[in-house]
């Protein structure tokens, strides 16, 4: 899994290459890929708006819901194993007569 950097970091970082140093001397000099600063770059134009697509804060919210949903699916998983489970079973009084 990649490691997780905190916005303040980030935001140094890109304030540093912002302030004329090279990405490649900044990576090497935080031990980072030049690539990742890259990447954290084209975010942050996004989010800024001078670039076209999903902001940080589209994605994060992206997340949470593709992670509910993941949450959601396997709690109906659930409840449908248990409904078969109990449809199996009989009733101890030979189940319920019909409604008029």
């Amino acid at each position: 899994m990649p490691r997780s950097y905190s916005p303040e970091f980030r935001r140094k970082v890109l304030d540093l290459v912002a302030s004329g140093r090279k990405v490649a001397e900044v990576a090497q000099l935080l031990g980072i890929s030049d690539q990742t600063i890259y990447i954290w770059r084209r975010q942050h134009l996004i989010d800024t708006g001078q670039l076209p697509g999903t902001t940080s804060s589209d994605l994060s919210e992206l997340a949470a819901a593709r992670k509910r949903i993941a949450e959601l699916e396997a709690e109906l998983a659930i409840h449908r194993r248990a409904a078969e489970l109990l449809g199996t079973a009989t009733s101890p009084k030979g189940g319920s007569k019909p409604s008029a």
